[in-house]
Parts: structure tokens; C-alpha cells; sequence
């Protein structure tokens, strides 16, 4: 809708209409891509192009730049003419470039143009043309407003001189429509414009006061120019206001200095408002640092690097004291305006570096105060690059205007920011300085907030892969595979636990649990119940009487304690499976025969930390290939749903074939970990009881007499020879000698058991009915004992000792390769 026609004018008074203070305006808007979305009727009339013709057009073609200057400046007629280049306060940018997207600020100057609409041979167009970048998610790039000069200078009387420092009248009018009506009508004037974006243009207008441009009868544009636009030495401001009447587009002189201070310093606390409404949305501190680096390009600088100290990017926590000349920065972003690849090379992000002294780097580092330099001169270009090895700084940096901001939080400098301006742009001043100032204060509670929030979520990772095991993947007849997922409470540290613990007999417990509450108090009762569960397992606790012990320990603890626990033993030589459960959901059973699977039913008992309660163990057989599957309650209860259902679903899931462990474990997490925003931690842990064949355990029984130490070493002898393992012949029959040896010496009954398994190493046992368990003790040359288990230490992969009522076992093991 072009809501400045003749149709709309109202009776006796023509859009040409020369009433003072007002001459027509064409409007054009150009796109992303440089193609014209809109024109309007003050474009038809002074292009002689209708909207129909110049719509989806480029706009450079509809607006053709004549060529330089004649020898003589004054045409035929006497009039003086300038080129595209001649801006109306100062030399910048010309048209062309700006309606090619090579600027970002507004711009204005004066042009002679031939546009396609004209005849062949015609007079040039003498235009004066202001041009706004227009910001956001509309396709919409650019707002060109064209004036034509003749008509001003002629029906006007402005002279060429006065004509240049005339700009569009920004005024707010005490007349303006209701917000509704405004908002309603702005998707008319400029085309694809949605209504939250009209919606937040009129709150600026309506609420914050910001200026409308008035360009024709009735259509109104809001327009936020960008400040440093180019301007000439010595000329005045354009920018002055002059009230007129409202359906007038107002052209004035140059005078009010005033309002133009004070509209200069609402755009800054404008800009200062927009980023810290657009910087600190998320607490990622990669994605903060980006945000932080493009909030001042391009309508603060044309460039914007960020540095950050080490210590920061490290997540080491607060950076100590003030840096100096061995602090390590690093480059973490920058933007530009400039042409693509222009910067990469010579200021890659990710390098790493201390900033030398003696430069306005090292000045804003060490001293925390924003330096400036209005203009970097050649002697300063060359010093600075002179700073820096292998890199030649001077063809970025010359001329340019450089302000650099330091990024402090809490008086300590995290880091700085780097901003400059080209040349054809206004000169950072002390206006601009005080505005970096607090764009980089902003900026660096922002990160500090987003470098705190690393730090905090880097030492929960730490203390929770601190407490959960390092899980070997194969234990003694059994495969194993884990999951832990962290809830979305309090930097993910939760109580859930699992473990496996190596015992004696090729056995190993099984073990998972979950610590009530959250947090760092959680985790610290996790890691002592699982250092207590660890201690109990490997001194052969049974597994009622550890549930009953773990439950002593929590009370004396405090009364906070509570817990709950499942602690499986699984002995892959008997095919058997030792269960005790306190409070814990059941475990799931997966038949290897018919691929059916079940909820073991066990005594539940109470959560360690409630007292009084007994705890029972359960025996259940198990055949080679099945698998047993613990999980924490995270992982099967939903809110507004019955925990049955969850199980239910573990079940069905946990029968689901796999190819592997790993697969197997994802089939799970997927098939119940579905409804979003999961608050609880989840610990899986999943065991396939391969079990260990008759043929790879060999057991003897030996007498309490020296003699049987011979035949010991014969046995063993003879059955790895059997299993075609002579490489380890000697070292078994030399480390069987010495801990024989010791169960001979020290044993009260009459009876020795010795026990040798293959699995993936080879493990031997000694039983005896001596229960006190033996110790390594210093030997002397003289000394005639004391040296068995130091051979036994060196040799064997691993060794330990248990007892079990009146007896006890010494073990090793001894790793081997098949020839």
C-alpha cells in the first residue's frame, strides 16, 4: 500500500505541494541481496520508475552513479554539480557502496544520476540520498531516502553549500497516532516487516521517544541512525531539529547543537540498553564471548577482537592478582565489517600470546582504564606491528581510530576488548570512551557470570568422575558396561553410584546406589558409602551382613543419611548369584536361553540410614550368557506416572537384543530416558554372567607338610602344560612355591587348598584355617623368612589376601600369552 499517492492527499494541497520546511521524499528499501522490496510513490515521481517496474530489481541498476566531476563544475545552466563521492558533512562512502551492503552506518551524500526511467538524453538527476542500515531478522538491509536538489535549490532557494548540511527532520510529534494504530500500519509502509518487530519499533517511539522520519503525507519510519558518520572538518552538524507541522517531511539547515548532544547521548544509552538486553542469554561462556564480541559491530566499531586471560578459558577459577607482561591472553573472537578473510591470517582466534610492553594493549592490561588513540598514526602502526613477530599490522591498523576497553569483574581484569573504526568513520572520542567503558563493564559481569558458571560445572564433573569407578570392562567371567547420567539439578552432582569390586575365588560384587537429596552433600555421602562398600567387599563381607554394617555407618554419620543400595555377588565357577537389597528397585534378569526377562523378587528391606531394619540375602542361579541388569530410580520413575510402568518398560527394553554390552545399554537410556527436562541422576550398570567352563578351574587339596610344596609346583606344572601355557611354567611354579610355603608353616589344621582358574590371566588360591592374614615385613641378609611375599609382590600382576570366618585365601595373579 503506498500510503503517499495523490489519492490520499488531502483537498488542495499536492504531494508537490512547496509549503515551507517541505519537500517530497522518495523512499526505497533495499534487501539483503541488493534487490528493491519497496518504492515508493515519491521514488515513481522523481525516477520516473512505477513500483510495479522496480520491485525484485537491483538497486544499483535503478540508481546508476554518474561519473566523476567535469573539468568545469558548473554546467550549462551555471549550477554547480558534485559527484556521488561528495557527502553532505563529510568525504565517506558514495552510493554505490551503500546500496552494495559494503558499509554499516548510515551514510549520506549527493549524486548525479541517469536513472532507466528517463529518456535517453536527458538532464542527470542532482539528488541529495541519506542512507540507513536496517537492522534485525528482516530481510529488509537498507533505507534510502533521496531528495531532489534542484526543486530544493530552485522552489527552496538553498544554495549548494546550504543544500549539503540538510538532512531528513527527526522529530517527535505530540500528534502521533495510538500505539495500536502506528503498529497496525508500519507493515504498510515497509514491506515484510512482522508485528513484533512493528510492535517493538513503535514501544521506542512511543515509550523511549526515538525520532520518526516523516518521508511523505501520512507514512512515518522509524530511523536509528548509527553515530561517527563521516563528516567534514570544520562544517556544521546537519542533524538539526525543527518542529513542523505534522503531515509535512520536514528539510532544515544545520542549527540546533543542543538537541543533537542530547540525541547523541540517548542513542548511546540506546545502544548500552540493546546489548545488555542481547549478551548474557545463555551461561555458555563460548557463546557469551561471541555475543559480547558482535554487540559492537558495526554500530559502536568496524572491528571487535576479545581477549580473555588463560586462567578464564581454562575454567581454573578467579585469575590471581593483575596481569603483567608474562600473562597469557588469548584471542578468543573477533568481528568485522570489513571483507571477508581480511583478518584471519594476521589475528587468527585461538592464538595465544602476552601482549608486549610498551604498547596500548599492555596500557589497558596492566592499568584496567580504556586507552584511546584517534587516530593510529604511521609511526604508532609500525611500533605496534614492530611489537609482534612474523605479522605486518600496519595495513590494518593505520589510520584507524583504536579504543581498547578492559573486561573487569570485581576490579580484577579478566581481559580487554580491541575496537576500531576505519578511517571514513568518526574518531573515537571521550563521549565514545565512556561508552566503551560501560559496554565493556557489561560485558565483563557477563562473562565472569558465564566463566563462574564453567568453573562451578567443571568442579562438579571433576568430583562426580572423582567418585564413579573407572570400570573394567571385563571382570572374571563377566563382561561389564556402565552408564551415568547427570541430572539437571545443582551442576549436575547427584548421589548415584555403581561399582564393581574384584573378590577372591574369581567372584565379583556387583554393586549400585543412590544417595537421597542432591548436590555436594549428596556426592559426599555417595563417596563415603562407596569407600565403606569397597573396604566391607574386599574383606569378604556377606552381603546381608555388609547392608547391616553400611547401615551402622550411615546413622553414626548423621541423621541425614539415607540411601538406598543393591549388593550382588557373582561367582562365575558356581553359576550363582548373592543378593541383598536395601530399599533399592530390583534387578532385572535376562535369560540367555529363551531371551525372556524378569524382576528378581528380593527382600526389599529399608534404606541404609533408617536403622532397626534386618537384611536378607537371596541366592538365584544363573546359566553362562545371561544378564543382569541395576539401574537407579532416575531412570524408571516420571512424574504423574505409576513406577511400575517404568519397570515394566526396563523390562521390556532390557530383552531387546543387542550386538554388544554398549548397545545393549543404549536400548535402554533411549527407550526410557523420553520425557524431557529429566531432574534425577541416573546410574546403570549392566553384566553379562559369561560364567567360567569346568575345564579352565583345576582344584587340589594338600597337607599341612613341607612335602606337598614339590607337589604343588607338579600340579601346576602339568595343567598349564595341559592348557598350552609353558611361558608361564616358571613364574607360577616359583610364586606357588612361596605362598604354599607359607600356608604349610603357618597353618593350625591339616588340610591346604589350592586353587588355579583361567580367564583372561591366570589366578591362583591358597586356603588355609589360619585366619590371621599374612604381612610383608622387612628381611635382613641373615634372615631365613620374610621374603615370600616380596617375590610374590614383584612377580605377580596383582595379590592380596582375605579371610572368611577361621579361614583365609592368599591370591595372585599372574598375566600369560598363549605361543
Amino acid at each position: 500500500m503506498d500510503r503517499g499517492s495523490e489519492r490520499d492527499t488531502p483537498p488542495g494541497r499536492g504531494i508537490g505541494d512547496t509549503a515551507a520546511g517541505r519537500i517530497p521524499l522518495a523512499v526505497v528499501v533495499v534487501d539483503r541481496v541488493g534487490l528493491v522490496s519497496h518504492w515508493s510513490s515519491g521514488a515513481r515521481r522523481l525516477f520516473d520508475v512505477d513500483r510495479e517496474d522496480a520491485v525484485g530489481r537491483p538497486a544499483a541498476d535503478l540508481l546508476p552513479v554518474s561519473g566523476t566531476l567535469p573539468d568545469d563544475p558548473h554546467d550549462p545552466q551555471g549550477r554547480a554539480v558534485l559527484d556521488a563521492s561528495v557527502s553532505y558533512d563529510g568525504p565517506g562512502p558514495d552510493l554505490e557502496s551503500s546500496l552494495g551492503g559494503h558499509t554499516g552506518y548510515a551514510t549520506a551524500g549527493r549524486a548525479r544520476l541517469h536513472p532507466p526511467g528517463q529518456q535517453p538524453g536527458a538532464e542527470r538527476l542532482d539528488v541529495l540520498w541519506w542512507a540507513y542500515p536496517l537492522v534485525g531478522p528482516d530481510p529488509s538491509r537498507l533505507l534510502v531516502l533521496a531528495a531532489d536538489a534542484t526543486r530544493l535549490r530552485d522552489e527552496r532557494g538553498y544554495d549548494d553549500e546550504t543544500a549539503e548540511r540538510i538532512s531528513p527532520g527527526f522529530a517527535r510529534h505530540t500528534e502521533l497516532p495510538a500505539s495500536e494504530e502506528l503498529e497496525r500500519r508500519l507493515p504498510d509502509i515497509l514491506p515484510n516487516m512482522g508485528p513484533g518487530l512493528s510492535a517493538r519499533i513503535v514501544a521506542q517511539v512511543l515509550e523511549l521517544g526515538y525520532p520518526v522520519l516523516e518521508f511523505s503525507q501520512f507514512d512515518r519510519v522509524p530511523v536509528t541512525p548509527y553515530w561517527g558518520v563521516p563528516r567534514r572538518p570544520g562544517r556544521a552538524r546537519a542533524e538539526a531539529v525543527v518542529p513542523q507541522q505534522r503531515s509535512a517531511t520536514v528539510l532544515v539547515p544545520a542549527g540546533a547543537e543542543q538537541d543533537l548532544e542530547y540525541a547523541a547521548v540517548r542513542e548511546r544509552l540506546e545502544f548500552l540498553n540493546e546489548v545488555s538486553s542481547g549478551i548474557g542469554s545463555s551461561l555458555d561462556l563460548g557463546e557469551t564471548i561471541r555475543e559480547v564480541t558482535r554487540a559492537a559491530v558495526p554500530r559502536f566499531a568496524d572491528f571487535a577482537g576479545t581477549h580473555l586471560r588463560a586462567a578464564v578459558l581454562a575454567g581454573e577459577g578467579f585469575p590471581d592478582g593483575p596481569p603483567d607482561a608474562h600473562t597469557v591472553m588469548f584471542r578468543v573472537w573477533v568481528e568485522h565489517n570489513d571483507e571477508p578473510g581480511r583478518w584471519d591470517d594476521t589475528v587468527p582466534v585461538g592464538e595465544s600470546f602476552a601482549f608486549p610492553e610498551h604498547t596500548p594493549f599492555y596500557q589497558c592490561m596492566v592499568t584496567g582504564e580504556p586507552v584511546v588513540v584517534p587516530k593510529v598514526t604511521e609511526e604508532l602502526s609500525e611500533r605496534i606491528s614492530g611489537e609482534f613477530e612474523k605479522r605486518d599490522l600496519r595495513p590494518l591498523i593505520g589510520g584507524r581510530s583504536l579504543l581498547i576497553v578492559p573486561l573487569k569483574a570485581r576490579n580484577v581484569v579478566l581481559g580487554f576488548m580491541v575496537l576500531m573504526r576505519r578511517p571514513d568513520r568518526e574518531q573515537f572520542d571521550d563521549m565514545d570512551r565512556t561508552t566503551g567503558a560501560e559496554l565493556a563493564a557489561r560485558a565483563g559481569l557477563v562473562l565472569d557470570n558465564a566463566r563462574m558458571y564453567t568453573y562451578q560445572e567443571n568442579v562438579a564433573d571433576t568430583l562426580q568422575d572423582s567418585m564413579l569407578p573407572q570400570v573394567a570392562p571385563r571382570m572374571a567371567g563377566c563382561d561389564i558396561a556402565t552408564r551415568y547420567l547427570p541430572g539437571t539439578r545443582l551442576g549436575r552432582i547427584g548421589g548415584d553410584w555403581f561399582d564393581t569390586i574384584k573378590l577372591p575365588g574369581s567372584r565379583t560384587a556387583l554393586v549400585v546406589g543412590d544417595v537421597m537429596g542432591h548436590g555436594l552433600n549428596s556426592a559426599a555421602m555417595m563417596g563415603q558409602l562407596r569407600t565403606a562398600v569397597q573396604t566391607m567387599a574386599a574383606m569378604e563381607t556377606p552381603p546381608a551382613q555388609l547392608l547391616r554394617n553400611l547401615d551402622d555407618l550411615a546413622r553414626r554419620l548423621g541423621d541425614n543419611y539415607l540411601a538406598t543400595c543393591l549388593y550382588a555377588v557373582y561367582d562365575p565357577i558356581r553359576g550363582e548369584l548373592t543378593l541383598a537389597n536395601a530399599g533399592h528397585i530390583p534387578p532385572v534378569l535376562v535369560r540367555a536361553e529363551d531371551g525372556g526377562s524378569e524382576l528378581l523378587d528380593l527382600p526389599t528391606g529399608a534404606p541404609i540410614g533408617v536403622g532397626g531394619v534386618p537384611f536378607e540375602a537371596v541366592r538365584v542361579r544363573v546359566a553362562p550368557g545371561d544378564r543382569l541388569v541395576l539401574c537407579t530410580d532416575g531412570l524408571v520413575e516420571v512424574r504423574g506416572s505409576d513406577i511400575g510402568e517404568g519397570l515394566a518398560a526396563l523390562c521390556e527394553s532390557a530383552a531387546h537384543p543387542a550386538a554388544s554390552m554398549d548397545d545393549a545399554c543404549d536400548t535402554i537410556i533411549r527407550a526410557l530416558n523420553t520425557h524431557g527436562g529429566r531432574k534425577d541422576d541416573v546410574a546403570l550398570l549392566m553384566a553379562r554372567l559369561n560364567g567360567i567352563p569346568d575345564d579352565h578351574v583345576a582344584d587340589w587339596r594338600l597337607d599341612a607338610d613341607p612335602r606337598e610344596v614339590g607337589r604343588a609346583r607338579r600340579l601346576v606344572r602339568e595343567r598349564l602344560l595341559d592348557w598350552g601355557l609353558p611361558h608361564a611354567v616358571e613364574t607360577a611354579e616359583l610364586l606357588v612355591s612361596e605362598v604354599v610355603t607359607n600356608a604349610v608353616r603357618h597353618s593350625e589344621g591339616d588340610r591346604i587348598g589350592l586353587r588355579v582358574v583361567r580367564t583372561d590371566a591366570l589366578l591362583f588360591e591358597v586356603t588355609d584355617d589360619e585366619p590371621a592374614l599374612p604381612a610383608m615385613i622387612a628381611a635382613g641378609p641373615g634372615d631365613e623368612s620374610g621374603r615370600g611375599l616380596r617375590v610374590v609382590s614383584r612377580l605377580a600382576r596383582e595379590w592380596g589376601a582375605s579371610a572368611s570366618g577361621h579361614r583365609k585365601t592368599v591370591w595372585f595373579e599372574q598375566s600369560f600369552h598363549i605361543s
